[in-house]
């Protein structure tokens, strides 16, 4: 019998993710055993203050990488959207299960779409990349940073805001796709880069392990996956910038599209390309060097600044 312990975050979301993958690798092998590790990280401890502002990257793995560095867990599950483009020597995101939506969700108190809004709306959200894109097409709205769980956040509802932005793959998951009234479709709101993700990482030395968690790869999802993060890496990019990618497949065409935006909302540089999948993570690499000529560099730069 194999025993993995399996290092997670431990909200709601997290730990339906950990018991997610708990549950398939029982399934590729009925003799396996598992344990959640529970972890709080930084990103877990500091709810009062816009991510934006914290700074760094890794705020909700660094724990979770040195649980897994030091032995105390044998896997990582995690959110891709919240994992850096560099991970700590020695390990690697294994495998990527089938996505989830990657879309952007809203609830509304007015139980409509973002139209049905009143001018001057406060819309609950902590994402720069939700807020620069939002920006430019609603001016009046004002946005009012909001942390913690998904239940948390609705929990605002009607109370400090009058809508709530929250990323669709976490609702549907924890059941809760009915308390949203618009699901935003991905020309509105462009995703954060690998939303709807997961990512199993595990150390580059455990090969029984290793073998067993490459059985969870979804082909399509790694394509898109790589190149969306291609493109993130090459911007230096982080889940408190506002940076999005989202990557589409056509049989063995890949479309990535690409965005930066500052945060008032003036500002929103986006382009796509189009190519082989097997080439998507040079077309990532491609496409932000496409999007920092076209005037991204400065705009990154004095975020990088301020971080």
């Amino acid at each position: 019998m194999t025993h993995i312990r399996i290092a997670t975050r431990r909200s709601p979301l997290a730990l339906w993710q950990a018991e997610y993958v708990s549950a398939e690798l029982k399934r590729l092998d009925p003799t396996v055993s598992t344990e959640l590790v529970k972890i709080v990280t930084k990103g877990d401890k500091i709810l009062d203050v816009p991510l934006a502002q914290v700074g760094g990257k890794g705020l909700f793995t660094k724990e979770i990488d040195e649980a897994l560095l030091d032995g105390r867990a044998d896997i990582a599950v995690h959110s891709m959207k919240d994992v850096p483009t560099e991970l700590p020597a020695g390990t690697t995101i294994r495998a990527h299960p089938k996505r989830e939506d990657p879309r952007d969700a809203i609830a509304t108190i007015t139980g409509g779409d973002m139209d049905t809004l009143p001018k001057g709306a406060r819309i609950g959200t902590s994402s720069l990349r939700r807020i620069a894109q939002l920006k430019s097409k609603y001016p009046s709205f004002e946005f009012v940073s909001i942390r913690g769980n998904i239940q948390t956040r609705l929990s605002k509802l009607g109370k400090e805001v009058d809508a709530v932005i929250l990323a669709a793959a976490g609702v549907c998951r924890m059941g809760m796709a009915d308390k949203m009234h618009q699901f935003m479709d991905t020309d509105l709101m462009l995703p954060a880069v690998a939303q709807g993700t997961l990512g199993i990482q595990t150390r580059d030395n455990d090969d029984m392990i290793n073998a067993l968690v490459d059985q969870m790869n979804d082909p399509e999802t790694v394509l898109r996956t790589k190149a969306e993060r291609a493109f993130l890496a090459r911007l230096e990019g982080g889940c408190q910038v506002p940076i999005a990618a989202f990557a589409t497949l056509d049989g063995e065409q890949l479309l990535l599209k690409g965005l930066v935006g500052d945060v008032n909302g003036e500002v929103v540089i986006a382009r796509e390309i189009e190519g082989l999948a097997i080439d998507g993570e040079a077309m990532g690499i491609a496409l932000a060097d496409e999007i920092l000529d076209a005037g991204a560099r400065p705009i990154l730069e004095a975020l990088y600044a301020e971080q």
